[in-house]
């Protein structure tokens, strides 16, 4: 099931996904208020609430959950209902961490697995996407960390490829 959260602008995003992810709903909204810039603190000005979709991807074994928000894809935009920016793939590879899609034959409950997530120093909320796929004959296993990919790899199970991609999508929630 997709998630939804309120947010607003950074600050508020951070504050309503707090108050999203200490609960257990599909769906949340929340509304905060940010606070005033003192001094030579910037402003991201008044908040308001906006409903985001959320993801969940394995992450070493364990889920993260994220959004994503823009795709240097024309068509991944189009068919996420997310915004377009063809700029992002210019971040590679120096800004970007891979993020594993299994396509094709699955197992059960396989989700996007992503190469790494806060506090890590590598990771980057932009994504070089990877594709996934198991080899005729090969029995799909749910994989949950990128180890496990090149470990099939490894085996002659499965192969992974880099696509062009990029896609902007932050981690929100480690460990959920």
């Amino acid at each position: 099931m997709k998630s939804f959260v309120s947010i607003g602008s950074p600050l508020c995003l951070a504050v309503a996904l707090f108050v999203f992810l200490g609960a257990n709903a599909g769906y949340a909204a929340h509304s905060a208020t940010a606070r005033p810039a003192a001094g030579n603190q910037i402003s991201f000005g008044p908040s308001h609430g906006t409903m985001v979709k959320t993801y969940k991807a394995f992450y070493d074994g364990h889920f993260d959950v994220y959004v994503n928000t823009d795709v240097s894809s024309k068509t991944q935009a189009k068919t996420f209902h997310i915004n377009y920016a063809p700029v992002l793939a210019a971040a590679v590879p120096k800004s970007v961490s891979p993020e594993y899609f299994v396509i094709g034959r699955k197992a059960a409950g396989q989700r996007a697995i992503f190469g790494s997530e806060p506090p890590d120093p590598t990771y980057s909320p932009l994504w070089q996407e990877f594709l996934v796929k198991w080899k005729s004959g090969a029995k799909p296993v749910v994989l949950t960390s990128d180890n496990a990919v090149f470990n099939w790899a490894h085996k002659g199970k499965l192969t992974y490829t880099r696509t062009k991609v990029v896609i902007n999508a932050p981690i929100i929630h480690v460990g959920k």
